[in-house]
């Protein structure tokens, strides 16, 4: 279980590394000059994910794109949450049956 664990509390930490990116970008929307931050996210050998934050090629910020992000990030917490939550109700149904 605690690498379902980990595996969830990594992807927990990446959409929040995506939400903050995102934030960040549209604070900056007007600011002349700014590139906009970008979240790379690659699936790591025990499992999981490791995010890492890398700034755009071109200047200048979609508040349309920021949105979407926005709403992705707000899933992925959803999800993982959603997989901490079924590993604890499978992790207390499995010690009921032991005990």
């Amino acid at each position: 279980m605690s690498s379902l664990n980990s595996i969830a509390t990594s992807g927990l930490a990446a959409a929040q590394l995506r939400l903050d990116a995102s934030a960040s970008n549209v604070a900056n929307l007007n600011t002349p000059g700014y590139r906009a931050r970008q979240v790379a996210q690659q699936a790591t050998p025990g499992g999981g994910v490791a995010a890492s934050v890398q700034r755009a090629d071109a200047e200048g910020v979609s508040l349309e794109k920021e949105i979407v992000d926005q709403l992705a990030a707000k899933q992925a917490f959803l999800a993982n949450l959603q997989t901490l939550r079924t590993g604890d109700a499978v992790l207390g149904a499995l010690l009921d049956v032991r005990a």
